[in-house]
């Protein structure tokens, strides 16, 4: 998992660990196991948020790891044209490279670390894929994509469109030196990441070498989740153990504690971990497919403006799609 990696640990700053005097420790509220499922034109994902209650969730809707997959020549697949309204969705590769372009004229290609963050707002059109070089040639793809809520009362800003580049994470260790941690969004001990969110909220990807421990301040009024990507670790306070393919919602508390296992499997030699959290919108959610209301009255206004044009236009590209792009079984959820 390259992401952005540094040689030398100790030549960025370190995180102190918060004064267990004052701050507490949050506890495990539970784990879940993702499960296996296709996207797209059929790349494989881990639903990372499946079986977990959308309150635990708040701000965050879904998240799915893309990947990790070897593609021979030919294989790598991508997103047909599609629409989004009421949400941002994140995408975050660690390997591989993927292109993106959208009907309001953003989009470019992110590979090894970067991030591209669309926010749909009011609605927006766009396509994620492969690039014709990495068709043709195969290769590792991983990453990831998060959708996160946009509060009524925003979710008919305009559309935009930030392009991430891995340098611009913001970069630290861990008070022990054994873990790097990467500030994509939100703020970490005073380490700024680079996105700007629309509902406060802090994104960090973790690497842990075997044996390292980590407790990172993290917010009273936010959430904490941690999804394992790679690797085993503890989590919490119980130190509770954990694998690849599993998240952990925490309960409330002002840090958050990981420990990387001190032997690990040689195919994951260190522990990677996406950690997230955000200050919950605790409105109604309404969900069909790509777009994310407060009402159902409101996603179906949505699907009846995609039908009708009022989302963006695609370029024209031969063979788009002029339907809905809709998975089996999304329907309207309240």
């Amino acid at each position: 998992m390259p992401a952005i990696t540094v040689v030398d640990l100790t030549s960025i700053p370190r995180i102190a660990e918060p004064d267990p005097a004052i701050a507490r420790q949050r506890p495990v509220k539970g784990v879940t196991v993702a499960p296996h499922g296709v996207e797209g034109e059929g790349f494989p994902v881990r639903r990372a948020f499946a079986g977990v209650q959308l309150d635990d969730l708040d701000p965050f809707i879904h998240l799915d790891q893309m990947g990790a997959v070897e593609y021979a020549p030919g294989e790598p697949k991508g997103t047909p044209w599609h629409p989004h309204r009421g949400f941002e969705t994140v995408t975050y590769m660690i390997d591989g490279t993927f292109e993106h372009q959208d009907s309001n004229g953003g989009g470019g290609l992110i590979t090894n670390g970067d991030t591209q963050w669309m926010t749909a707002g009011a609605g927006i059109l766009h396509i994620e894929k492969p690039p014709e070089a990495l068709v043709r040639s195969g290769g590792l793809f991983h990453g990831f994509q998060l959708w996160v809520n946009l509060p009524a009362a925003q979710k008919w800003s305009p559309p935009r469109y930030q392009d991430i580049r891995a340098s611009e994470v913001a970069l630290a260790s861990s008070l022990d030196g054994g873990a790097l941690i990467r500030v994509i969004a939100g703020e970490v001990a005073g380490h700024q990441g680079p996105g700007s969110t629309y509902s406060p909220m802090t994104l960090v990807h973790a690497t842990l070498s075997p044996g390292a421990h980590v407790v990172l301040p993290w917010r009273s009024d936010y959430n904490a989740l941690a999804y394992v990507m790679a690797g085993r670790a503890t989590v919490g306070i119980e130190q509770r153990p954990v694998a690849t393919g599993q998240l952990t919602v925490f309960g409330p508390g002002d840090a958050i504690s990981i420990g990387a296992d001190a032997v690990q499997e040689s195919r994951s030699p260190n522990v990677d971990v996406l950690i997230l959290g955000g200050r919950p919108i605790r409105e109604s959610v309404a969900w069909m497919g790509p777009f994310v209301m407060n009402t159902r009255e409101e996603v179906l206004q949505a699907v009846a403006d995609y039908q009708a044009g009022r989302l963006g236009s695609i370029p024209a590209v031969h063979g788009a799609p002029s339907t809905l792009i809709q998975s089996a079984g999304d329907e309207p959820r309240a």
